[in-house]
C-alpha cells in the first residue's frame, strides 16, 4: 500500500510518527507525501490546547475528502486527540476508519492493513520505542530528535499530558546510546533529546543524575566530524549542579538550556502546583550562567492563568526584565476541560490575556534585539540548514544556541570558499542583527567540501522528506 502521514504538534509527536512510518516501511509499504496517491492516510494529532485541537479536527476532515476525490480507502487518526476524545471521534466522525492511541503505536501496521486487531499489543501506558524499533527520519538529514522518556509524573494543573501519555518512564540507558551511535554514524550532526521532562531521566530505575550521566556518555561517542547534543524541556527543580558541570565540561554538549518556568509570581506558581518564585529562579539562572559561560537560556510562560492579577503579571514582567532570557515564548492560557486548572476561580478574560501576552513579547523583543546586536562582529560555529525557505539568494544556518524549528536562525548572505551545503558545520562572521535573526558571512574552513551521501542510510532510517499534506496556512 501507499501510506500518507501528517504529523501535528510537538517533536515528541513527530518521533511517534517516524516510529509508525518505520514499522510500515519495514512491512514493505510505501510512504507518500501526496494525499491523492495514498491508499491509507494517517493523521497524528495534537490536543494540548484549543487551537491544536481545532487544527487536528480540521486536518482530519480535510484528509477525509481524499476518500472521495483520491484513492484513499482508509483514514486513521492517531495520537493525543484519540486519547482525550476517542468516544467522541467514533460517534461524531464517521469518516474515520480506525484509531491509534499514543500507547498503541505498534498496532499501526495491522490497523492500516485493515486487520481486526481490537486489543493493544502492550498494556496502556507502557509503550516506549527502543533502538531496534524501525524508524524513518523525516527531519533534514543533519539533525534528528530522539525521545529518551515518555509520560510525566508532575501535577501541573494546566497540563493534561499525563492523562494520555501515562506515567513517566525512561528508555534504557544502552538503548539510547545505541540509537545515538547509529544516528551519528549515518551522518546526523545534531541530536536533540526530548521527553516531557528530560531532567527526570533515569529516576524511575534508580539512576541518580541520570541525564547528566547520559549526556556524558553521548559526548564520548566518536564521530568523524564535530557533533552537537542538545536536550529540551528541563524542569527547574531538576537542574542539578552535576548537570550544569557536565554541560560545561564537554564541547559537543551545546550550551543551551530550555527550561519552561511558566510564571514568576509565587501565588500563581502555587496554583499551577509548580512552586518556587521569581527570586528562586533568578538564583538558579545566575548559577547556570556562572557555571556555563555563554549559555543560552530559553523559557516559556503562560499568560492569563486563573487568578493571575495585574500585580502577578507585573511581577512576571519585572522578572523577565531582570532575567534577560536569550529566547522566550509566551502562551495564552487555554482552559482545558480535563485539566486541574479548569475548576479554579478567577478566570482571566481573553482580551486581557492577549494584552498581557503582547506586552511580554514586546519586552522580550527588545531584550533579544540588544543581545543580537552584541554578537555583531563575532565569529561563531553554525550548522548549515540549506537554502532559505524565503529566497534562493540566502542560506539558512543555526548557531548551537538556536534549537531547530523553535528559535531564530542565521541568514547567510555571503560566503568565502566553497558554496554552503546542508549539514556542514562552518565558521560564520555575524554582520547584522535583527530582533530574532542574525545575518552573516561564512568563512572558509575544513568542511567546505563536505557533502552528505544519502545512499549511506540503512533501509529503516531512509531520510525521506514527508511534508505535511496540507498547504501552508
Amino acid at each position: 500500500m501507499k501510506v500518507g502521514f501528517i504529523s501535528l504538534g510537538c517533536p515528541k509527536n513527530l518521533v511517534d510518527s517516524e516510529v509508525m512510518m518505520g514499522q510500515l516501511a519495514a512491512r514493505g509499504h510505501e510512504l507518500t507525501p501526496h494525499p491523492d496517491q495514498a491508499d491509507v492516510i494517517v493523521v497524528n494529532t495534537c490536543s494540548f490546547i484549543d487551537p491544536a485541537k481545532k487544527e487536528s479536527v480540521d486536518t482530519i476532515l480535510e484528509m477525509a475528502e481524499y476518500k472521495k476525490i483520491g484513492r484513499a480507502k482508509r483514514l486513521v487518526v492517531a495520537g493525543c486527540l484519540v486519547e482525550r476524545y476517542r468516544g467522541d471521534i467514533k460517534k461524531d466522525m464517521p469518516e474515520v476508519d480506525a484509531l491509534i492511541g499514543t500507547n498503541e503505536l505498534d498496532r499501526v501496521v495491522a490497523i492500516c492493513e485493515g486487520i481486526d486487531d481490537p486489543a493493544p499489543a502492550n498494556d496502556p501506558g507502557l509503550y516506549l520505542y527502543h533502538d531496534l524499533t524501525p524508524r524513518v527520519l523525516t527531519t533534514p538529514r543533519h539533525f534528528a530528535y530522539m525521545k529518551i522518556a515518555e509520560g510525566c509524573d508532575h501535577p501541573c494543573t494546566f497540563c493534561v499530558i499525563p492523562q494520555y501519555r501515562g506515567k513517566f518512564r525512561s528508555r534504557r540507558f544502552e538503548s539510547v546510546i545505541s540509537e545515538a551511535t547509529r544516528l551519528f554514524s549515518q551522518g546526523v550532526r545534531e541530536i536533540n533529546l526530548i521527553g516531557q521532562d528530560t531532567t527526570c531521566y533515569g529516576e524511575d530505575f534508580g539512576l541518580k543524575d541520570g541525564l547528566a550521566v547520559l549526556l556524558g556518555r553521548l559526548a564520548q561517542i566518536e564521530t568523524p566530524q564535530p557533533k552537537w547534543v542538545r536536550f529540551l524541556y528541563a524542569y527547574p527543580n531538576r537542574v542539578t549542579q552535576k548537570l550544569l558541570d557536565t554541560l560545561a565540561e564537554h564541547a559537543s554538549l551545546v550550551k543551551y538550556i530550555d527550561m519552561p518556568l511558566q510564571h514568576a509570581s509565587a501565588p500563581v506558581l502555587k496554583r499551577m502546583k509548580r512552586g518556587a518564585s521569581g527570586d528562586i529562579f533568578l538564583k538558579l539562572i545566575e548559577r547556570i550562567r556562572k557555571t556555563i559561560p555563554g549559555v543560552a537560556i530559553r523559557t516559556s510562560f503562560i499568560a492569563g492563568f486563573p487568578g493571575e492579577t495585574e500585580a502577578d503579571f507585573e511581577t512576571l514582567r519585572q522578572f523577565v526584565e531582570a532575567a534577560q532570557f536569550d529566547r522566550m515564548g509566551v502562551f495564552s492560557y487555554s482552559d482545558e476541560d480535563t485539566s486541574g486548572s479548569h475548576a479554579l476561580d478567577g478566570k482571566v478574560d481573553g482580551r486581557t490575556i492577549e494584552r498581557r501576552k503582547r506586552s511580554l513579547m514586546a519586552l522580550q523583543r527588545k531584550i533579544s534585539r540588544k543581545k543580537n546586536k552584541s554578537l555583531v562582529g563575532q565569529e561563531v560555529q553554525v550548522l548549515v540548514e540549506g537554502l532559505s525557505a524565503d529566497t534562493d539568494l540566502l542560506w539558512s544556518a543555526r548557531m548551537s544556541t538556536q534549537a531547530p524549528e523553535i528559535d531564530g536562525t542565521v541568514l547567510v548572505n555571503d560566503f568565502e570558499g566553497a558554496e554552503p551545503a546542508a549539514g556542514q558545520m562552518r565558521t560564520l562572521r555575524i554582520t547584522e542583527a535583527h530582533d530574532y535573526d542574525l545575518i552573516g558571512t561564512l568563512l572558509p574552513g575544513a568542511e567546505d567540501d563536505l557533502r552528505v551521501d544519502l545512499r549511506s542510510a540503512p533501509m529503516n532510517l531512509i531520510n525521506i522528506s514527508v511534508p505535511s499534506l496540507l498547504p501552508a496556512r
